[in-house]
């Protein structure tokens, strides 16, 4: 009897040895995956600044592409040909630069999804909510600049037409 009670303290030690192993392998599991977690959060957080960050600047450049579409239709009503045209390509400037801002903020709200994807966390989920709102933002100012800028071109393209005309009279 002496020999059985001897093998199963031994299964009972080999035993404890491996659930000590399985804990100590599940201590390591567990912190690699709270710093994951730790770093998705992260990411989550910065993408979703840089789309806000984007969409302002998309507003920004509308705003730009707006006061630019002004100033060429005022030189438009004067013979202010080169200031016509050089608001008209200040605005298209500001437009192409609304457009990136609005790519910028898409792919910085695909990253959100992403990290979303990998992370099912209320905060994760809140951010990418916000990310893709700026976006939607940010491709409306993109919108309203490319109009703002066709509107500063065709001022000066009229402009121009009316210069033509008056040197021709």
């Amino acid at each position: 009897m002496s020999d059985e009670l001897k093998k199963i303290h031994e299964k009972l030690s080999a035993l404890d040895e491996e659930v000590g192993a399985l804990r100590h392998g599940y201590i390591i599991i567990n912190e690699r995956y709270r710093s994951a977690l730790g770093s998705l959060k992260e990411l989550t957080d910065h993408s979703c600044e840089a789309a806000k960050r984007a969409a302002n600047g998309a507003i920004k450049a509308a705003e730009a592409a707006k006061n630019a579409s002004a100033a060429a239709a005022a030189a438009a009503a004067l013979p202010l040909l080169k200031a016509a045209d050089a608001a008209a390509d200040a605005a298209a400037a500001a437009a192409e630069s609304a457009i990136e801002a609005a790519a910028a903020a898409a792919a910085a709200s695909a990253a959100a999804a992403a990290a979303v994807a990998q992370q099912a966390e209320e905060s994760s989920i809140r951010a990418s909510a916000q990310a893709a709102e700026a976006t939607r933002i940010a491709a409306e100012a993109a919108s309203e600049a490319v109009k703002l800028s066709n509107l500063a071109s065709e001022a000066a393209r009229a402009a121009r037409i009316k210069n033509t005309e008056l040197g021709n009279s």
